[in-house]
């Protein structure tokens, strides 16, 4: 590939990261109050989905950029949405809650062949890096007599649960419109 198409390829490739990354933002603020859970964490309107569906166009690593620009900006949506500031709540589970668990999403990227797998499997990365990050930082928040495993696994899987099955719908309906390899 010669130079000035190469150039012109990477420059679609960002402008497609920003744009899916903006889209999953958009949604990700759609959420209806008794969805939202008190320490972050919320069922949104399919807020994933433009992640994994950039995965599933470009790959794993183009999708976990994506994953994790989203994450950064689903960070400060949640700054001003939330009762409290995650960053100064507990600065190190930005990076599990935020980073790793929005970049993880990219890793459905790794099953273009078998895209439902590929979205459960990126969400159930992202539930494990929340649930870690709730056993470590937000254990201290769990009900008398509730062990922070148990607790972590019932916070976070509540709202994750949810957000999956949305997302595998809202992918099963792209694939059969034959929208996911669009303007490729």
């Amino acid at each position: 590939m010669d130079e000035s198409r190469k150039t012109v390829f990477e420059t679609k490739v960002l402008a497609e990261i920003i744009i899916f990354a903006a889209l999953s933002a958009g949604l990700y603020t759609l959420t209806l109050p008794f969805l939202t859970l008190p320490f972050g964490g919320s069922v949104t309107a399919g807020s994933m989905v433009p992640i994994f569906w950039l995965a599933l166009r470009r790959g794993h690593k183009v999708g976990i950029a994506g994953g994790v620009i989203f994450g950064l900006v689903a960070l400060f949506i949640d700054i001003v949405r939330l009762p409290y500031s995650p960053i100064a709540a507990n600065p190190a589970s930005v990076l599990f809650d935020y980073v790793l668990a929005f970049g993880a999403l990219g890793a459905a990227g790794l099953f273009k062949k078998h895209p439902l797998a590929g979205v459960t499997a990126a969400s159930t990365l992202k539930f494990l890096s929340h649930f870690v990050s709730g056993v470590i930082f937000w254990s201290i928040y769990a009900p008398e007599g509730l062990s922070p495993i148990v607790y972590s696994a019932i916070y976070n899987g509540s709202f994750m649960t949810a957000e999956t099955v949305i997302s595998l719908i809202l992918v099963y309906l792209i694939i059969k419109s034959k929208y996911l390899k669009i303007y490729m």
